[in-house]
């Protein structure tokens, strides 16, 4: 079924541009496995070698993380938004350890 997908700034060159794409897929990880097919350069940003989430990308069908759902094989409707987040993380570190800015 069509779900449609929000993509971040960053992986929108690889999409044409586009700020949403339509995929088709039962599971957050059809829907995945499709984006990818038709979207190459996505590959190693979303998925990673083993077909499981990118563990610096965040997944959300509507408001909810699918790490706390069933992960990629959680099940999507037409009616749903996955929408991708790539992880924020930062800091500075110095010979002290940890400093926040």
């Amino acid at each position: 079924m069509p779900v449609k997908v929000n993509l971040p700034t960053v992986l929108r060159p690889h999409a044409g541009g586009e700020r949403t794409v339509v995929m088709d897929g039962a599971t957050v990880g059809e829907v995945l496995t499709a984006l990818v097919a038709q979207y190459p350069g996505m590959a190693g940003q979303v998925i990673d070698d083993s077909g499981t989430l990118h563990k610096f990308v965040n997944v959300y069908i509507n408001d909810d993380d699918v790490r706390y759902l069933s992960g990629i094989d959680t099940p999507v409707s037409s009616s749903d938004e996955l929408s991708i987040l790539p992880a924020v993380a930062g800091g500075a570190v110095d010979a002290g350890g940890l400093h926040p800015r």
